[in-house]
This record gives structure tokens, C-alpha cells and sequence, in this order.
């Protein structure tokens, strides 16, 4: 039996579904919640509602968006010849938020992994070819994430527009800048060496 009452109970059960999220974390939300006042809990059901009822992917670029095309496809100050491919939309707001990047973007919505049963049908790779196939574009940055999966995946999307008159280039990976080389495992400093540039 337990140890809460049912509706808490089951707000806690709900919570506990998210990721990251524990029963003991799931609790301690919902006593947040609880003790929030009635107005501040309905602010987050709308809140959680309107997202659901919102928020869509973008029909060219498949970034989070509140209309059929996302701000960065829609802004004609933007690089078109350049896609940037992230994994996920987080990503995508870590590169705009560098502010040095003014190309356009394509969002996988995730990554190659065998193992999990994901292959190259079930994330965005098809579209992208699509996109390249077009013509505008003249350059392919492939910016996953350098784990296994992320690697895999962009040797992948390489192979995959090897015939395709473009230019494939993939982040740089290494160092980060303030890092110290002795905390640094042995792939970050592998991969610092191998992307080493002429100063």
C-alpha cells in the first residue's frame, strides 16, 4: 500500500516517468507542487498543455517549433548552403547560443544504435539526403556528439553523401578551453592530436 494519499501517489508516478527522474526526486516535486499555491499549479498544467498542444517539429529542419516553419528557416539572413546536423534540439540551442554559427540546421531526433534497434529509418537521415539533394546546399557539418553512437552515426551520414556534390566536415572535438591535459581521458586527447590545425 502507499504511503501517500492516492492523488499524490499518483502524481509521483507520473513524475517518475521522466528521465533522470527517481521516485525519491518525483516526490519531492510533488511536495513542491502540493504546497504551491493553486493558481502557480494551474500556471504548470497550462504550461505542460500548451507545449503539447504547440509545439511541433519544423517541417524543414525538424527543430522544435511553434509554427510549420522554426525561426532560424523562416530568417533570410541565414546561410542556406550550410546544414549543421544535431542530434536533438538541445544541441541545436547550444550552437545558437555560441552565436557564431549562421547556417541552417537538421535535426536527427536521435542517433544509429543497433543494439536499441535504431537504425538509419528511425531518425532523420532520410530527409536530410533530401535536403542535399536539392542543390542549395554546398556544405554538411555533421555535429553529433562524439560517443559511440554519435561517431557511428556521423561516419554513417559521411558514407551516405559521399556521391553527393557536397562537402562533409565534422566538428572538432579535443580540449575544452580551460581544461587541464592531465584530467583529460585518452580519447578527448586522441581526438585534441588528430584535429591538431597549423597556427
Amino acid at each position: 500500500m502507499s504511503r501517500y494519499a492516492p492523488p499524490l501517489a499518483r502524481l509521483i508516478k507520473e513524475l517518475a516517468r521522466f528521465p533522470g527522474i527517481g521516485e525519491k526526486t518525483a516526490a519531492r516535486l510533488a511536495n513542491f507542487i502540493l504546497h504551491e499555491s493553486a493558481e502557480d499549479a494551474r500556471r504548470l498544467a497550462e504550461s505542460i498543455l500548451e507545449v503539447k498542444e504547440k509545439i511541433r517539429l519544423c517541417r524543414v529542419c525538424f527543430n522544435l517549433s511553434e509554427g510549420d516553419v522554426c525561426p532560424v528557416c523562416s530568417d533570410p539572413d541565414r546561410d542556406g548552403t550550410v546544414i549543421c546536423v544535431v542530434e536533438d534540439p538541445d544541441a541545436l540551442i547550444a550552437l545558437e547560443e555560441s552565436g557564431t554559427y549562421r547556417g541552417l540546421y537538421h535535426v536527427l531526433h536521435g542517433v544509429l544504435s543497433p543494439l536499441d534497434g535504431v537504425g538509419p529509418e528511425k531518425i532523420r537521415v532520410r530527409e536530410l539526403i533530401e535536403r542535399v539533394r536539392g542543390g542549395a546546399v554546398k556544405e554538411v557539418i555533421l555535429a553529433t556528439n562524439p560517443s559511440v553512437q554519435g561517431e557511428a552515426t556521423a561516419v554513417f551520414l559521411m558514407r551516405s553523401l559521399a556521391e553527393k556534390t557536397v562537402r562533409v566536415s565534422r566538428i572538432a572535438t579535443g580540449v575544452p578551453v580551460g581544461g587541464d591535459l592531465k584530467y583529460a581521458d585518452r580519447m578527448t586527447l586522441a581526438k585534441a592530436l588528430e584535429g591538431r590545425r597549423v597556427m
